[in-house]
């Protein structure tokens, strides 16, 4: 009967092998789905400075099965220290992860070593990987959907996943009036350096004419990052230390020394902030959509990745519930929308205050409430 079938009976695709993609062919394959995943990229991996991990993307991870790796190569720890531009501490945040205590408050890891470790886990599992590859066509059929891949072959699977970014083309095919992704009014800026002994947790640096802040990511390295405001442009990627120098030139302590050891060597990174909210639900028939392809947001909560890894679980749950594939899709959204949606318009009101230079207080408030109700369960 079509739309029945345990997860252990499913043929599943997989497009597209960023943090969602990967989390969710490890999800599925764990609990018995036949799982393929394709990457449009012939040279898999993730780039950039570093990623900031909160402790509800730390708990996901666990459930994922990969906190252990992660802890082992990346930082976690507690808490995040408020200073002023001239590195004055203001107020120190708490952490803590509510109920679950065995998982750190905060952390923060190199994109690469996260990608890593998840492909060692994803090989680990068994689910075959193809790349340069990608998808032309996505015909629902009874029960199904048949797909064309751009090598012209052709494969009927029970289920797709679009797990292909912000840009998605899974998103485009099966909802072509979708919103596009806009820029938010921020650049972003990532310079990765030497981790200092005294950065012993996040810092953010307010006050200033820029969102400044550090991330430690692993025993000896972190990134400082810079949010500033102005038209979205793109920038070569050699001398990005110049204009980065000029943007911090009025702040003082430990980003000046940062500042100022920055030249023409140093790792940085430089991307326009873009992001949206994809009205639900986030499928149409059997193909559905996941992480960036479905809620790409701004990283004022660090929470975009956490947010794949947890469609990842929650998919998972959904499909082990039932043996009625639509019913499991409809529970799903029940159980992501809201909560996807509230870190994608919580970090778009952050941005929109550091724009207009709202008090800090009023900033941090935004930022804890959401973090808090990030604690609840999934």
């Amino acid at each position: 009967m079509p739309g029945k079938k345990t997860l252990s009976a499913l043929d599943i695709l997989v497009v597209g092998g960023g943090v969602g993609g990967i989390s969710t062919a490890i999800a599925l394959k764990r609990s018995g789905a036949t799982v393929e995943l394709i990457d449009i990229k012939t040279d898999w991996g993730m780039i950039g400075a570093g990623l900031t991990l909160t402790g509800p993307t730390l708990r996901a991870f666990r459930d994922l099965g990969v906190l252990d790796a992660i802890a082992e190569r990346a930082y976690v720890g507690n808490g995040i220290r408020v200073c002023d531009t001239q590195g004055k501490v203001l107020h120190e945040l708490d952490t803590p992860m509510k109920g679950s205590e065995d998982v750190p408050g905060s952390g923060g890891i190199q994109r690469p070593v996260l990608h890593e470790i998840l492909e060692q886990r994803l090989r680990a599992e068994g689910v075959p990987v193809t790349l340069g590859l990608s998808v032309t066509a996505l015909d629902q059929v009874d029960g199904g959907v048949d797909v064309t891949f751009t090598d012209g072959r052709r494969k009927r699977y029970d289920l797709v996943i679009g797990s292909d970014g912000v840009g998605s083309l899974v998103r485009r095919m099966i909802i072509p009036d979708s919103p596009a992704p806009a820029y938010t009014g921020q650049n972003s800026w990532r310079v990765s350096v030497p981790r200092p002994a005294h950065v012993d947790r996040r810092h953010y640096f307010l006050g200033g004419p820029h969102k400044v802040g550090f991330t430690p990511v692993s025993k000896d390295e972190m990134y400082l990052f810079l949010l500033e405001v102005g038209p979205k442009i793109f920038r070569e990627e050699s001398g990005l230390h110049v204009p980065m120098a000029e943007l911090l030139a009025s702040y003082g302590g430990p980003v000046a020394e940062i500042r100022d050891a920055m030249n023409a060597d140093s790792k940085i990174v430089f991307r326009p902030l873009e992001g949206f909210f994809l009205p639900a639900p986030w499928y149409r028939g059997r193909v559905l959509l996941v992480g960036d392809s479905a809620h790409p947001t701004t990283p004022q909560l660090a929470s975009g990745a956490g947010m794949a890894v947890e469609d990842a679980l929650v998919l998972e749950d959904e499909l082990l519930k039932t043996d009625d594939i639509d019913a499991a899709l409809v529970s799903y959204m029940t159980r992501r929308e809201a909560r996807c949606r509230l870190i994608v318009e919580s970090s778009m009101t952050i941005g929109r205050l550091e724009q207009a230079r709202a008090p800090i207080s009023e900033q941090t408030a935004v930022v804890e409430r959401a973090l808090n109700k990030l604690q609840e369960p999934i």
